[in-house]
């Protein structure tokens, strides 16, 4: 007896081992997996990361896969590639200019789908609902909202013997107080941009001036740019005149100019708001944020528009992965993960509730500079000129309009020259979109 209990014990322990061998891996094959593609790096990859890693400490039976696929540019068309290969990402994060090629890629699973009806859009902030809502309805779930606006180094206007509490609010006070730098010693040169083609946008919906016809793009599939047009010129005029006196520095077409600026080559940026975690993080000198600067003569009031990008779901996944989609995007616009994406990068918190969550904690208050951009967004008017502008192949025209920036600046090309041929150019990049897609 004494030897068949001792038989029975190996067995079970056997058996014990078995099963706890082989329970993991029945728990494994009871996960879902999706994948998100996204364009963060730096820092910003890093929160990324930690959004993802809390989601998936919550939620046992999904792991997220986040993967950095590249640049805003170089994810959208991997994305899209991928799916016509069959094998796309459940998620894939797109910059504003990719949202009228997504919504006509029949590569996407409208947001309102994926939450089964359930999503609220009224909880978001109206500007971001306002660019990413077409006919009234959201396609994408609102994630990394900017725009633009002016850092300013405070120490070189101090410097200059400017009031370093007084950043300039016009195109001619940029001028000014941009000699005034510069003929003083304080800095080698005054301004510079990142992203000067979408800057430019920011002019034309700052100023509550259409930039397309169909309403922007919003009201049906554009055909037409006016950045030749009188008021197109007239900025490009400003800011060739101020490459000419010795004043623009100019930073190429994304983020090139914030090492500079933060080394304190030139006094002022315009730039996303985005940037605002790294350079606040960065730079050696008090910093100081303020509205982008308007044009004289053009008194219509508009807003600033919505950059960043979107959460746009790939077609062709499962109901479990869809609904493991749906949970990840509850999970990104909590309260909590809103505040710690907005914290950790600049971004602006997309829901309404994190605002107030925000204001009662009295975050804005303590951090002046990331009130700046929202308090931006929420100045002016709420038009259509200023929603934002749909394109087709958007991303090759801003490549288009930033070539003929570049040739304005820094070759001293004509700008009405210079936006003339853009404009031909976008047009007819427009044309070749429409031959596709037009109904």
């Amino acid at each position: 007896m004494v030897k068949r209990f001792k038989a029975l014990s190996a067995l079970a322990v056997f058996v014990a081992i078995v099963a706890a061998m082989v329970a993991p891996v029945a728990a494994q094959d009871d996960v879902t997996t999706i994948t998100f593609w996204h364009a963060m790096s730096g820092s910003r990859a890093d929160v990324v990361q930690q959004i993802v890693d809390a989601f998936n400490a919550a939620n046992p039976d999904v792991n997220v896969v986040a993967e950095f696929t590249g640049s805003y540019a170089e994810t959208l068309t991997k994305a899209l590639a991928a799916y016509q290969a069959g094998d796309p990402p459940n998620i894939v994060q797109v910059y504003e200019v990719g949202t009228r090629t997504m919504l006509d890629s029949g590569a996407i699973v409208p947001i309102m789908e994926v939450s089964g009806g359930t999503l609220d859009q009224s909880k978001f902030v109206e500007p971001i609902l306002n660019y990413y809502a077409i006919d009234g309805e959201l396609r994408c779930m609102p994630f990394n909202s900017s725009t633009a606006m002016i850092y300013y180094n405070k120490d070189i206007f101090e410097a200059a013997g400017l009031d370093p509490e007084q950043p300039p609010t016009t195109f001619q006070e940029v001028y000014d107080m941009g000699k005034q730098i510069v003929d003083s010693g304080a800095a080698s040169y005054a301004i510079s941009f990142g992203w000067p083609a979408w800057i430019l946008e920011q002019m034309y919906a700052k100023h509550n001036i259409l930039l397309a016809n169909e309403g922007n793009g919003r009201e049906g599939l554009a055909t037409e740019t006016y950045w030749n047009n009188e008021f197109g010129v007239a900025v490009l005029t400003e800011w060739q005149k101020w490459a000419d006196d010795g004043l623009l520095f100019y930073g190429g077409r994304e983020y090139s100019a914030n090492d500079p600026f933060i080394a304190g080559e030139f006094a002022m940026l315009a730039q996303s708001t985005s940037s605002l975690g790294g350079i606040q993080k960065n730079a050696p000198f008090e910093l100081g944020t303020a509205f982008l600067p308007r044009l004289a003569g053009y008194d219509e009031i508009g807003n600033n528009v919505v950059g960043g990008g979107c959460l746009w779901t790939m077609a062709g996944a499962s109901e479990k992965e869809l609904d493991a989609a749906w949970r990840f995007y509850q999970h990104l616009s909590s309260i909590e993960m809103d505040t710690l994406w907005h914290k950790g990068t600049g971004y602006f918190p997309a829901s309404n509730a994190t605002v107030e969550a925000l204001e009662a904690e009295g975050w804005f208050e303590q951090n002046p500079n990331f009130r700046t951009a929202f308090d931006q967004i929420l100045a002016g008017n709420n038009t259509l000129e200023s929603a934002g502008v749909l394109l087709g192949d958007f991303v090759l025209i801003r490549d288009i309009v930033g070539a003929a920036i570049e040739d304005v600046v820094v070759n001293g090309v004509d700008p009405q020259e210079a936006l003339d041929f853009a404009t031909e150019e976008t047009n007819q990049v427009l044309a070749d979109y429409a031959s596709l897609f037009a109904e």
